[in-house]
């Protein structure tokens, strides 16, 4: 059992597929008038046939023409700008079967009739006045990124980058957070990367991230990745407690302790936790 939203949906999709089909067959029919209007630039052969065709053609074509809809003279017009190819064709078949030979002003008349109905489809216009196309189907837009897969990732922290961050208008548009690492409770740790080969990260504004994320802007940093090119870069949100020695002294020490400090070796022995014997 269909709802009524698919029932629309189907309903739409069946008027696209007609209003595609009455296209092509316009399309169809303007070629066949040019092919019988050029045929009787030699012959009067084919002008009988020709015009038959034509007529009922036209004929047809105002019988199903929805002019009941129409309100005031707007059906008039319409049927009268349906009539328009049909009627002008008929004219040039009648005056190539009266003049005899070939005459450049017929040739002239075959131009004008085959490129204005093919250009300004004077029928097509007739029907779209009295039932307004359907809406064109719904096109699925690419994500940013020159076609690279910008696929959610897992991870949260990345999740919530690549919807709110890395969009079009945002903080760091064309980016995507990689090697989200937890440093603390509210402290994390990433890698910011241009999703186009080649191209850097774009500036990103500490006061704009700050107002994102709710983060005081004195614990967020943007800095480059050592080893690493300008197409990526170290994003750092929150005090990092590190595990790492060197790094440790560096942030939580030497600025208290020995500024300018750093330590250069790390010798590591076990640790005994037998006692001593303290000898006299």
């Amino acid at each position: 059992m269909l709802s009524p939203a698919q029932f629309l949906q189907h309903l739409t999709d069946a008027r696209r597929r007609l209003d595609t089909a009455r296209s092509h067959t316009g399309r169809l029919a303007t070629l066949a008038g040019t092919a019988a209007a050029t045929a009787g630039l030699w012959t009067g052969d084919y002008t009988g046939p020709a015009v038959l065709g034509t007529a009922a053609a036209t004929g047809l074509g105002l019988l199903v023409l929805p002019t009941g809809r129409a309100e005031g003279h707007q059906g008039q017009t319409a049927g009268i700008l349906y009539a328009v190819p049909g009627a002008t064709l008929t004219v040039v078949l009648v005056v190539e079967r009266l003049v005899s030979g070939v005459h450049w002003g017929e040739a002239v008349a075959v131009a004008v009739w085959s490129a204005g109905t093919w250009l300004l489809r004077p029928a097509r216009a007739a029907r779209r006045m009295l039932c307004p196309p359907a809406p064109p189907a719904p096109v699925e837009e690419e994500a940013p990124g020159l076609g690279v897969d910008l696929a959610l990732p897992d991870d949260p922290a990345a999740r919530w980058w690549a919807e709110h961050a890395a969009v079009e208008g945002g903080t760091a548009p064309g980016t995507v957070l990689e090697d989200v690492e937890r440093t603390g409770p509210r402290a994390m740790r990433a890698v910011i990367r241009s999703v186009t080969p080649g191209t850097p990260v774009p500036d990103i504004s500490i006061r704009h991230l700050s107002a994102l994320m709710d983060v005081p802007e004195e614990l967020i940093a943007v800095g480059p990745l050592p080893g690493r090119g300008a197409s990526v870069r170290r994003l750092t949100v929150g005090q990092v407690i590190e595990t790492d020695p060197g790094a440790y002294w560096a942030q939580q020490i030497a600025p208290h302790a020995m500024p300018g400090s750093v330590i250069t070796g790390i010798r590591r022995q076990p640790v005994s936790t037998e006692p001593k014997e303290l000898r006299p």
